[in-house]
């Protein structure tokens, strides 16, 4: 095709009313200081969405606009085009049409860049415009790095050949960042990293050495590679962390930072002796995101305008249940972030600190020194705090701290493994803390799940499985019901899986005047039948029914709520 023409962006955009002069003249200002695209100065200043820029390119340079989340790419056509060059010019291969390339750019303005793209590929390129956010999602999944952990595996595999290598000695070797091992770790964060990864599991087998990534809650095969490479990658993460590399029979925990893509990563690590040799799994926490607003966590509009009121209040507690892993911390720093401002001193007690929130003081528990939740709980409260967020009730002392805290003119923020909100209470009660001093500090308790999303890219209608339909059958869904459900097929976009991100689903439970009536009563059968009752139709499994019945989640999902709430 032809070279695209060169257009004024923002003069466009005042001509089609998405933006006003002033916001024009408000970001080329911005602009000038800053040296970034103009795009993006107005994307970030919210006068205008990444959809309505690439929109209205489209339809003045009469190209197609392609909506990534919903385009199944070729990863083979992906790969055309170096990564590099991708990231630099914000483009990417998409498919081979009619004998040409057809390439999503951001800016399908850019000509140096399209000339560019067109001399690597030596192809006649055609062009659609995509979001930049899509784009670099797009990117991140089609180079990702299988091959190449697979191949420095190989050669770590071949360096060490029958005897195993110090790799300890390598910190005090010039051009210790060439050693296959340390390239081999480089790689595997850069992977997990791209592909949103929460975990990564280093096993040794007994026959081979199997690296595995957590992505949405579920464990996926990453390689396979000989087993003799497993304590040279061991031996290299105790020193990043600073454990005892002599200590191979005792389970270890430590921590370290990595940098990945400009961005930094807190990596928690734990290690543990099996039969095969050390395993290794490693909890990443991104510096630079994971934080959202508390109206994007997806609770019910009636469940976040009361919760929003009640974070609004002086003192009480105010808890979050749920399993590890299921966002507990992600709604709390939520919680949080609404009611940070000048005049609150708020004093977070972690392990680890999984968020960083300015205007907060956080501190991390350290039980080598000493330094547990319920010593730093006591220092804390002579810090003269109005809000304190203790990351998780583990014992009776810190629980009843947390507790006099809330009865004391304190707001506190916490978390509990509890399977339902109404339970929670009596979780209490077993940790041996006073009955009236949990039915008067508590103030709200939230329960939460995390479901995995159906993939918006490979949608498609459903039809239960005859167990689904047993299932559906008992929870009273007649046959009608089934028109909106939805699964994922698999494609490139969600990694064959059919499922790409997750939501939550959430119940509440308010400790209203019935309520702490009903706690402050010797008897577990009344309070639970007060509880069902104000919990009527608001449960977590009826939230998650909702969702399925939109097709944002699958039949398969919700089930398994439903089995965790029955057990």
């Amino acid at each position: 095709m032809a070279r695209p023409e060169k257009v004024r962006l923002g003069d466009l955009l005042v001509q089609q009313k998405l933006i006003s002069q002033d916001q024009l003249k408000f970001a080329l200002e911005q602009q000038k200081r800053n040296g970034r695209k103009l795009g993006r100065v107005l994307v970030d200043n919210a006068f205008v969405t990444e959809e309505n820029i690439s929109e209205m390119l489209a339809k003045q340079l009469n190209i197609p606009y392609i909506n990534l989340r919903r385009y199944n790419i070729n990863l083979e056509q992906v790969r055309l085009l170096p990564e590099s060059q991708a990231r630099r010019f914000r483009a990417i291969v998409l498919e081979e049409r009619n004998k040409l390339l057809l390439v999503g750019m951001a800016d399908p303005t850019d000509l140096a860049a399209f000339d560019e793209i067109s001399r690597i590929l030596k192809r006649d390129i055609d062009i659609a415009v995509v979001t930049e956010g899509q784009l670099l999602e797009s990117i991140d999944r089609g180079y990702r790095r299988t091959e190449e952990i697979t191949g420095l595996a190989r050669e770590l595999s071949e360096d060490i050949g029958d005897t195993y290598v110090d790799f300890g000695a390598l910190t005090d070797t010039v051009g210790m960042e060439e050693a296959p091992v340390v390239k081999l770790l480089q790689s595997m964060f850069d992977d997990a990293t791209q592909i949103r990864a929460s975990d990564i599991h280093i096993e040794p087998q007994e026959n081979c050495l199997r690296i595995r990534f957590r992505i949405d809650g579920v464990l996926h095969l990453q390689t396979e590679a000989d087993s003799k490479i497993a304590p040279a990658l061991v031996l290299r993460l105790k020193l990043m962390s600073g454990l005892d590399i002599s200590e191979k029979r005792l389970p270890q925990d430590g921590r370290f930072n990595v940098r990945v893509r400009d961005s930094g990563v807190d990596v928690r690590i734990a290690t543990c002796p099996t039969q095969n040799g050390e395993s290794v799994v490693m909890r990443l926490l991104r510096q630079d995101g994971g934080m959202v607003g508390l109206d994007k966590l997806g609770m019910p509009p009636d469940m976040l305008k009361r919760f929003r009121e009640i974070i609004q209040r002086s003192n009480g507690m105010v808890l979050v249940t749920g399993p590890t892993g299921s966002g507990k911390t992600t709604t709390l720093y939520s919680a949080l972030s609404e009611i940070n401002n000048l005049d609150q001193k708020i004093i977070t007690v972690e392990d680890p600190v999984e968020y960083r929130l300015s205007g907060t003081n956080q501190v991390q528990v350290n039980e080598k020194i000493d330094l547990t939740f319920a010593r730093v709980l006591r220092s804390a409260l002579r810090q003269d705090p109005d809000v304190i967020l203790i990351g998780e009730m583990r014992d009776a002392e810190t629980a009843q701290i947390g507790l006099r805290a809330a009865m004391t003119g304190h707001l506190v923020f916490s978390t509990l493994h509890t399977r339902d909100a109404a339970g929670t209470l009596f979780r209490f009660i077993d940790m041996g803390t006073p009955r009236f001093m949990v039915a008067t500090s508590v103030q709200v308790v939230i329960a939460q799940r995390l479901l995995r999303r159906v993939c918006e890219s490979c949608s498609q209608p459903h039809d239960p499985t005859p167990q689904e339909a047993i299932w559906m059958e008992r929870e009273g869904f007649s046959r009608e019901h089934w028109s909106g459900l939805k699964h994922g097929r698999g494609c490139s976009h969600c990694s064959g899986t059919g499922y790409y991100g997750r939501m939550g689903v959430y119940e509440m439970l308010e400790m209203t005047g019935e309520m702490v009536n009903a706690a402050a009563r010797d008897s577990a059968t009344h309070f639970m039948e007060v509880a069902r009752g104000h919990m009527q139709g608001k449960t977590m499994l009826d939230h998650a029914i909702k969702e399925m019945k939109l097709g944002h989640t699958t039949v398969f999902e919700v089930m398994s709520i439903s089995n965790r709430s029955e057990g």
